[in-house]
């Protein structure tokens, strides 16, 4: 009897949590039980295909919140009535992982349809997928809906860029409430995935019209990278390990390679040109574990940004396109 009562209390609880657009680690819990094994096995075939969709879905994650908040809007297509962000040119060849979220949502409408956002799905693919590589874990609160709207101008100015310099980047994470520990921690999550030359070919050839490579790079790290990334257009696509130590694990190497200036991106490496985020990222190459704690509170931060909950929003059936 006790034990009924317990549960009677428990459901009047959640019911009010929902009906209060609270985000809760419940969500959940009644209307689909399975949900976090059904997102956690479909990272895992999807990394176990392909090692870099863990970076891939990390960054898909990030180019979310990073525009009008956590909402789906970075997984819609064009439409009549507004244009999709993936043609933005932080996202367009650039971001994937799209047809990884399309199969779990696939999945978990099976087991539960018309129940769990897109949006929570990106959510929980993002701490799978950091999870997966060796990272922390971190309880993901759900309940967030899909947005209705995409916002390319915003996608287009929003997203931090590898040529931003680090007041910049200060900025872009301030805008969406995010500090400098939070610009630090978060940019770890280069420690996995690859990038395309363009991104940092400037450091290696003509460094700001000097002639010569940017002398924030270590020399023998550029000698490798010329030899990549060739000085020829056709070289701007051919892809580069972020972190060359330790490519597909995720770690604290990322640190260890800024104190050594091997940072591949301008930006990355510009967390040691101020003493403040230098202090931070020689803290986090020393102790993985104080990234790792740093890293999943920024991430749970992250993925509060701007939500749409309560009965707001929608829970798109396809997370291509918003429910006609």
């Amino acid at each position: 009897m006790h034990q009924k009562n317990t549960s009677i209390i428990f459901l009047v609880f959640l019911s009010f949590l929902l009906a209060n657009g609270q985000l809760n680690y419940y969500y959940y819990y009644s209307s689909c039980p399975n949900l976090q094994m059904i997102v956690k096995y479909g990272v895992w075939a999807a990394i176990r295909n392909d090692t870099r969709v863990a970076a891939s879905l990390l960054r898909l994650h990030f180019h979310d919140c990073f525009v009008n908040g956590c909402d789906g809007s970075v997984l819609l297509d064009d439409t009549e009535t507004f244009k999709g962000e993936k043609t933005a040119g932080p996202n367009i060849n650039s971001v994937r992982g799209f047809e990884v979220i399309d199969n779990i949502k696939a999945d978990v409408e099976r087991a539960c349809p018309s129940t769990v956002s897109c949006v929570d799905i990106l959510t929980l693919a993002a701490r799978e997928a950091v999870v997966l590589s060796g990272g922390p874990n971190w309880g993901v609160a759900l309940g967030r809906r899909d947005g209705l709207t995409a916002n390319l101008k915003a996608a287009n100015t929003n997203l931090p860029s590898p040529f931003d310099p680090l007041e910049k980047m200060i900025s872009k994470f301030a805008d969406v409430g995010l500090n400098l520990r939070d610009v630090v921690a978060l940019s770890g999550a280069h420690t996995i995935g690859l990038a395309q030359c363009f991104t940092f070919k400037h450091r290696l050839f003509d460094y700001k019209g000097t002639g010569k490579p940017d002398p924030n790079l270590d020399s023998s790290l550029a000698s490798s990278l010329k030899t990549a990334c060739p000085n020829v257009a056709k070289s701007n696509t051919n892809l580069n390990s972020l972190d060359m130590v330790s490519t597909y694990m995720f770690d604290n190497a990322y640190y260890k390679n800024l104190v050594n200036n091997a940072g591949l991106l301008e930006s990355d490496q510009a967390l040691m040109s101020d003493p403040q985020s230098a202090s931070i990222v020689k803290g986090y190459s020393m102790y993985p574990y104080l990234f790792f704690n740093d890293f999943a509170t920024s991430m749970i931060k992250l993925g509060n940004i701007g939500v749409i909950t309560g009965l707001n929003g929608e829970v798109r059936k396809k997370c291509g396109q918003i429910n006609h």
